[in-house]
């Protein structure tokens, strides 16, 4: 075999496990594709060109993945793309809750969980457990801290 054919599945390997620690954490088919495509390469390293040139290839395979995993997790590579938005909101935190028996028309549907309108007021409502269309007059159930229960108005 040639010396491109080698280079080149080391290289993907050592791609594929950089991709495997930095975006795809976990051991999925990335990781193990990466592991098989560098041994694969080191491998036909050895059975072309011996085992002088085989272990070089080893030996440098190593110091290249560890180098490019330094500098990967140095220079933050997975900040650009993971999320840094956080949620500081929390449901129905400022609003004043419906009282028990209180009417109001679901302004999405229910499954479980959907949005209501209690006199103009939109809040986050649970049905008791089935599933409510969309403009569904409903009625408050019961209050559990902000959790509001409903059940469609019959």
């Amino acid at each position: 075999m040639d010396w491109l054919p080698i280079a080149l599945f080391i290289l993907l390997g050592i791609v594929l496990l950089i991709a495997e620690i930095i975006f795809v954490p976990g051991t999925t088919v990335v990781g193990i594709l990466g592991f098989l495509s560098l041994g694969y390469g080191v491998f036909q390293s050895y059975a072309s060109f011996g085992n002088t040139v085989g272990t070089f290839t080893l030996i440098g395979s190593l110091l290249a993945t560890i180098l490019l995993f330094y500098l990967s997790f140095k220079n933050r590579s997975w900040e650009r793309f993971s999320l840094k938005n956080t949620m500081k909101g929390r449901v129905n935190d400022d609003k004043e809750l419906p009282e028990i028996g209180m009417k109001g028309m679901t302004a999405s549907s229910l499954k479980p969980v959907g949005k209501a309108l209690f006199d103009n007021d939109e809040m986050e409502v649970r049905s008791n457990g089935g599933f409510v269309e969309e403009n569904v007059e409903i009625e408050v159930l019961r209050v559990e801290g902000k959790k509001i229960f409903v059940q469609p108005v019959n």
